[in-house]
């Protein structure tokens, strides 16, 4: 049940926003027990979003699990994320963030796993 959520001052065309989803969807199997079946995606284009005062290309990820996932499978997972933006949006990897939220309540279907 992992949501990953991107946010860019870049423009997305839909033919990058597949690319995107679809690598976000072979990257999320960094953490164990969780696949591209469950697998939420949202991308935000041509988001007002500066970095370090500048609005050169950047990005904001957020990604939200239920469970939890060690340190080892979420810096795979930031690789793979970073790596998916610089070459899909030309966003260099130091002007990436990537958050990550654990929750142990997540809802689906009308009721919570």
């Amino acid at each position: 049940m992992p949501f990953i959520n991107v946010k860019t001052n870049q423009t997305v065309s839909a033919e990058q926003a597949e690319a995107i989803k679809a690598k976000l969807g072979a990257a999320i199997t960094a953490i164990p027990g969780k696949s591209e079946g469950w697998l939420m995606v949202g991308l935000e284009g041509d988001s007002c979003l500066y970095f370090k005062g500048s609005d050169a290309p950047a990005a904001m990820v957020s990604v939200s699990i239920y469970g939890s996932a060690s340190g080892n499978a979420l810096d795979t997972l930031t690789s793979h994320i970073t790596g998916i933006l610089t070459d899909t949006l030309a966003i260099p990897s130091d002007r990436i963030y990537v958050s990550f939220w654990s929750t142990e309540h997540w809802g689906w279907n009308g009721s919570n796993f």
